[in-house]
């Protein structure tokens, strides 16, 4: 069976990953279910010997991988991306079991590249790394005994997004170029300095208001066209009122 091309319009982000034994075995796990996007976010160490060897046959995309400093960086161009967490957040948005999140991943291929994102072996993805993704992501796993190492939790979504790509589900239609990553944080940031500036937000009693608010536009497939109406809008509420 040939490599989808789906699969290559996804890129695995390993987040602040702390033993270069397990970005070897996430590159494997990849290589054996057709990914080649390999990008790392502030490793502990890499290049790394421990890395190579865990790798068994999968050292080229070691050597493509891109290395980067943050998760903004790896999600920058990006149209969607999901994350995998077992933690419950209140705020966060509705999560997806692993099956059904794969098939919503190679679906958004049609637009662009995606991203799933994993984090550090220890203590999993940050409340603000999640917040940058699109979709919460976790593995129903037994409750009684709920631990996966990395390589195994790549090798699973791996498996997943393999399946998908190969019965993917009919492309739905968009009228416009969809929004990158950076597209919808920079809207975010001037949302939040107009509802900041307006006195509608409170810096110093915020409520959850920009999590609410970040988790609603982030339930919308928008648009790059919508985000430049979108923060259009913004720029006119901010002039002064002639009077």
């Amino acid at each position: 069976m040939n490599r989808p091309l789906a699969l290559d319009r996804i890129r695995v982000v390993l987040s602040r990953t702390s033993h270069p034994g397990n970005i070897g075995a996430a590159a494997r796990a990849m290589k054996t279910m057709g990914l080649r996007q390999l990008w790392l976010v502030a490793p502990a160490s890499f290049p790394d010997e421990i890395a190579t060897a865990r790798a068994s046959g999968a050292a080229d995309l070691l050597e493509s991988a891109r290395v980067v400093g943050s998760l903004e960086e790896a999600l920058a161009d990006t149209v969607f991306s999901a994350a995998l967490t077992a933690r419950r957040r209140e705020l966060s948005l509705p999560r997806m079991h692993a099956r059904e999140a794969a098939v919503e991943i190679v679906g958004r291929t049609v637009d662009g590249d995606v991203a799933l994102v994993f984090g550090n072996e220890t203590s999993g993805m940050t409340n603000e790394e999640v917040a940058l993704c699109s979709l919460p992501v976790t593995i129903p796993t037994d409750p009684e005994f709920s631990s996966l190492n990395l390589g195994a939790a790549v090798q699973l979504l791996a498996y997943e997004l393999r399946m998908a790509a190969t019965n993917p589900s009919p492309p739905q239609d968009l009228q416009g170029e969809p929004a990158t990553h950076a597209d919808f944080e920079g809207f975010m940031t001037h949302l939040e300095q107009a509802v900041t500036a307006s006195g509608f937000h409170d810096p110093k009693n915020p409520k959850r208001l920009l999590p609410r608010m970040r988790r609603m536009f982030n339930r919308v497939r928008l648009e790059r066209e919508e985000v430049a109406l979108l923060r259009g809008m913004l720029t006119t509420f901010e002039r002064p009122k002639r009077r």
